[in-house]
């Protein structure tokens, strides 16, 4: 049985990656340093603010210590903040999928690695926060997908004050990348995935594939949870 559905959000819910790839530029350029697109999609896209930071300097492509991660989350959140307002996007389809599940009285929440003001931040400006019971962002959890950490922290929120309990069978998670698929599916939860971030072969994880959260209908979710 269907009893939540649970997103991503950067390249789910919103069309922000970019934001995101400009942002951790324009803050690695004054240490003249630099990620490529085909790096930040291949590497860096699914780990959390905090976890770029640390593998960029691990590997050597940022000549800092780690005791400044802290201020280049911070810089790199203010450059995203400003570069949202005016150029954040909402994802095709998107607004009439929540409308149904809101229809069908079907709880849902949000699991991502942004930071909780950027996320907040994009659903106020597209009228979307009413939609989600719950927001699980990357302060919240110690370790980012693909642990299952945040998936079951969401969860447990959800759960928090229901009488009947959701199980992890019953949810339904909507990622875009296969980090957010690991950590689903170690999560106990079922998976579809959008291909706005990665193609389907390399969404391979997922038990459903699609192009756009406008194809699926209420049944096809439901099927995932019989």
């Amino acid at each position: 049985m269907l009893r939540a559905v649970i997103f991503d959000f950067d390249g789910v819910i919103t069309d922000s990656e970019i934001l995101h790839f400009r942002s951790f530029n324009r803050v690695l350029a004054r240490f003249s340093a630099e990620i490529t697109m085909k790096d930040y999609y291949k590497t860096y896209l699914g780990l959390t603010d905090v976890d770029c930071f640390h593998l960029l300097i691990r590997e050597g492509g940022l000549k800092t210590g780690t005791q400044k991660i802290e201020e280049l989350v911070k810089q790199k959140n203010q450059i995203f903040n400003e570069l949202a307002k005016t150029e954040g996007r909402i994802i095709e389809g998107v607004q009439g999928f929540l409308k149904m599940l809101g229809q069908n009285d079907i709880p849902m929440a949000i699991c991502s690695g942004a930071l909780l003001t950027e996320i907040e931040l994009i659903l106020e400006e597209a009228r979307l926060r009413r939609f989600f019971e719950t927001i699980v962002s990357a302060e919240q959890v110690r370790k980012g997908k693909p642990s299952p950490e945040g998936f079951l922290l969401t969860l447990r929120k959800l759960n928090k004050g229901r009488q009947i309990s959701i199980t992890n069978a019953q949810c339904v998670v909507i990622e875009d990348s296969h980090w957010g698929l690991a950590a689903a599916k170690a999560a106990g939860m079922h998976t579809i995935a959008v291909t706005n971030s990665y193609d389907a072969q390399q969404l391979a994880l997922a038990e459903k594939i699609v192009t756009r959260l406008s194809e699926l209908s209420i049944s096809d979710l439901q099927q995932l949870c019989a």
